[in-house]
C-alpha cells in the first residue's frame, strides 16, 4: 500500500472528487491512504454507528475511539455494550485526565454549569487530542445539516487543532438518510432518540427537544454554547 503524506494532499481536488461520492468510497480511500494511521472517533450518534457498520466490510480492525466523560447517560453506556457485541469489536474509551472528584476539587462543583467550555475542554477536547497522537487522520460523523456551525463542513480537511487530517464522509447526508440506513439494517441505536433526544451528549448538558426545535437545541441549553470545541472553526471545518 502506497501511503501519501498529509503534506502532499490536494484538499480542494479531493473535496471536489468526493462531494458526490458515497461514504463507502470515502472510507475505502481513507483506509487505503492512511492504513493503521487512521482512527474513527464516535460518540455513537447514528452516523457513527453507520460508519462502524460500513467499516465491517472495509476494515473491521480500524480503531474506534469514544470519549467517555464519566457523565454519559446510562442508555449510552448500554449502547456501547450493544455495539461491541453487534460488531464484535472493542471500542477504545478515551477518558479525561481528571476524575469528576478531582475536577470538582480543582475547579469547583458542577463545572459544566459554571464554565461549560472549560468542562468540555477538560473532558473531551484535550483527551481526544492525546488519544489521536499516534494517528495521522481521523474520521468524524459530523454532517452539514446538523447545525449552522457545520454547514461549511468539508469532507476532507486539515484539523489544525490536532495536526491531523480530518474526514467527514457523511457531510452531505441528511437526518432522513441516516435513519433510513439504521432501520434498513436494523442497527442498534441509543434509545433516547425515541424520547426526543436527537443529539446526545453528557447528562447535565443534554435535554429532550420539542417539536420544531433544531436537532442540537437540546445541547448546553441556555448557555449560548453550540459545540463542545472539537469541531470549532480553528479545526478547519
Amino acid at each position: 500500500m502506497a501511503l501519501q503524506t498529509t503534506l502532499t494532499l490536494d484538499y480542494d481536488a479531493l473535496n471536489t472528487r468526493f462531494e458526490t461520492a458515497s461514504p463507502q468510497e470515502i472510507l475505502t480511500w481513507a483506509v487505503d491512504q492512511f492504513g493503521d494511521r487512521l482512527a474513527l472517533v464516535t460518540s455513537l450518534q447514528p452516523t457513527g454507528i453507520i460508519t462502524l457498520h460500513m467499516l465491517q466490510t472495509i476494515d473491521p480492525s480500524l480503531p474506534a475511539l469514544i470519549l467517555d466523560t464519566s457523565l454519559l447517560f446510562p442508555e449510552t453506556y448500554s449502547l456501547i455494550d450493544d455495539i461491541e457485541a453487534t460488531f464484535n469489536k472493542k471500542l477504545t474509551r478515551v477518558r479525561p485526565g481528571l476524575s469528576l472528584e478531582q475536577q470538582a476539587a480543582q475547579y469547583g462543583e458542577a463545572l459544566w454549569s459554571q464554565t461549560p467550555d472549560l468542562c468540555c475542554n477538560l473532558r473531551k477536547t484535550l483527551p481526544l487530542g492525546d488519544a489521536l497522537a499516534p494517528f495521522e487522520a481521523w474520521i468524524t460523523g459530523i454532517r452539514r445539516d446538523q447545525a449552522s456551525t457545520r454547514r461549511q463542513t468539508q469532507i476532507i480537511s486539515w484539523d489544525a487543532k490536532n495536526g491531523k487530517v480530518k474526514l467527514a464522509p457523511f457531510a452531505t447526508w441528511t437526518e432522513e438518510m441516516i435513519w433510513t440506513w439504521i432501520q434498513a439494517y436494523n442497527l442498534p441505536y441509543n434509545r433516547l432518540h425515541d424520547q426526543n433526544y436527537p443529539s446526545i451528549g453528557c447528562v447535565p448538558c443534554t435535554r429532550a427537544v420539542a417539536a420544531g426545535e433544531d436537532i442540537r437545541s437540546g445541547r448546553w441549553t441556555g448557555t449560548g454554547k453550540v459545540e463542545c470545541g472539537i469541531h470549532m472553526s480553528n479545526s478547519s471545518n
